[in-house]
C-alpha cells in the first residue's frame, strides 16, 4: 500500500487528497493541527485518515506533500529531518517559490528521503479545504523543480503519481522557476497593490476616484486583494529576483515618462503594438499563475423573479453558475447582473444559451 501524507490540508492539499484518494493501492493521511480541522477533513472526504501527530503522518509515508504556507516550509523540512523517514520517501511541496526550500532541503539531513520541489499553478477565489476540488489541477501546469543530482527514478515516480491530477507536468530548475514566476505573478501583484494604494490615496481627498474606479479598474487590479500574509511570505522569500525585476520595471516606467515628456506618440504606439502582439500569442485557455475569471454581464429588466429565471435557465442546461452579483437595479435603469463561472466551457455555453433566450450579453 502506498502511503501519501499531506501537511496543510487546505485548498491545494485537499484537492491533491481528492485526486489520490480511492486510487488502487493508495491511502491518504492528512495531518491536522486542531481537532476541529481533523473532523472537517474527514467530513469533506479529502483524506482516508487524519492524525494530529506529525511523526505518525510522516513515518512510513512513500510521499509527503508539504502544502503549508511558504513561510512555514523550511521549518517543516527541518522537522522531517529529525524523523526516521521511510527509505526512498519523496518529499515535495506546493510553494510559489522554489530556490529557498530547495537550498534548505540540501542542507537538511533527510537520510534516504529525496526532496523534489513542486508548484501547481492552480488556484481559486475561495480558500480552505471547503474549496478543495477534484478538478482544480486539470489542464493546469504543475511545475516540478528537481535538481541536477536528483535521481531520475524518483522524478519519474513523482511525475507518475501526479498524473492523477490531470495536470501538465513541467520540469524546471528551482532558480529558473523563481525568475519566471517572479515576472509573471509576483511582480504583477506588487504593481496591482501599488496602483490600488495610489488611487486609495487620491480618493481620500476626492471620492470620485473610488466611485469611477468601479468596473474595469476593479477587475484589472483584483489580485491586489490577495491574502496579505501569504504574499508577504512569497515576496520576501523571492526578494532577490523581485528587486531585479522592480529595477527593470522602474526603467520601463522611466522610458514611458521620457516618451510623454517628449510627446513621442510614435514610441507610445509602438510600445502598445509590441505588447499587443505578444499578448495575442499567449494561450487563452490554460490555467496559469494568475487564475482566470470566467464572467459575463447581462442587462435584465427590473421584474420580480428575474434572477431566479436566469439561474433556472442555466441550471436546466446543466451549466454550473458559481456566483451572481446585482450591479445595478433601479426603476428607471435596467438591472445588470454579473454572472461568474468556474470554467471557460460553462461561460461559453452560458453566453450561447442566454443569447438564445434574448438577453444582451457583454464582457
Amino acid at each position: 500500500m502506498t502511503k501519501i501524507a499531506i501537511f496543510g490540508v487546505g485548498l491545494i492539499g485537499g484537492s491533491l487528497g481528492l485526486c489520490f484518494k480511492g486510487k488502487p493501492g493508495i491511502t491518504v493521511v492528512g495531518h491536522a493541527i486542531r481537532e476541529s480541522s481533523a473532523a472537517k477533513y474527514l467530513e469533506r472526504g479529502v483524506v482516508d485518515h487524519v492524525t494530529m501527530s506529525l511523526r505518525e503522518a510522516a513515518e512510513g509515508a512513500d510521499f509527503i506533500f508539504l502544502c503549508v504556507p511558504v513561510g512555514s516550509l523550511e521549518s517543516y523540512v527541518h522537522e522531517l529531518s529529525q524523523l526516521d523517514l521511510k527509505p526512498g520517501c519523496i518529499i515535495t511541496d506546493v510553494g510559489s517559490t522554489k530556490a529557498s526550500v530547495a537550498a534548505c532541503a540540501r542542507q537538511a539531513r533527510l537520510g534516504d528521503a529525496v526532496f523534489i520541489g513542486g508548484h501547481p499553478m492552480a488556484g481559486s477565489e475561495r480558500s480552505g479545504v471547503e474549496a478543495a476540488s477534484l478538478y482544480l489541477f486539470e489542464n493546469a501546469f504543475y511545475v516540478l523543480t528537481p535538481e541536477a543530482e536528483t535521481p531520475q527514478p524518483y522524478i519519474d515516480k513523482l511525475t507518475d503519481l501526479l498524473a492523477y491530477t490531470k495536470a501538465h507536468i513541467v520540469h524546471v530548475h528551482p532558480e529558473e522557476h523563481d525568475e519566471i514566476v517572479g515576472a509573471i505573478s509576483h511582480l504583477p501583484h506588487i504593481i496591482a497593490v501599488a496602483l490600488v494604494n495610489l488611487v486609495r490615496g487620491y480618493s481620500q481627498s476626492n471620492s470620485l476616484y473610488s466611485l469611477l474606479a468601479a468596473g474595469g479598474f476593479r477587475d484589472i487590479t483584483r489580485i491586489a486583494a490577495s491574502d496579505p500574509v501569504v504574499w508577504r511570505d512569497i515576496l520576501v522569500n523571492n526578494r532577490d529576483v523581485l528587486l531585479k525585476l522592480l529595477k527593470e520595471w522602474q526603467s520601463g516606467m522611466e522610458t514611458f515618462i521620457d516618451m510623454l515628456e517628449n510627446e513621442n506618440g510614435e514610441a507610445v504606439e509602438t510600445a502598445f503594438k509590441e505588447a499587443g502582439e505578444f499578448r495575442s500569442k499567449l494561450p487563452e485557455r490554460r490555467k496559469g499563475m494568475i487564475h482566470s475569471i470566467y464572467e459575463c454581464y447581462i442587462d435584465v429588466p427590473d421584474h420580480p423573479g428575474i434572477i431566479g429565471k436566469v439561474a433556472t435557465e442555466l441550471g436546466n442546461s446543466a451549466i454550473n453558475l458559481s456566483n451572481v452579483q446585482i450591479i445595478e437595479s433601479r426603476e428607471d435603469v435596467p438591472g445588470v447582473l454579473r454572472l461568474s463561472f468556474r470554467k471557460q466551457d460553462d461561460l461559453d455555453r452560458a453566453v450561447e444559451r442566454l443569447g438564445e433566450i434574448g438577453y444582451a450579453v457583454h464582457f
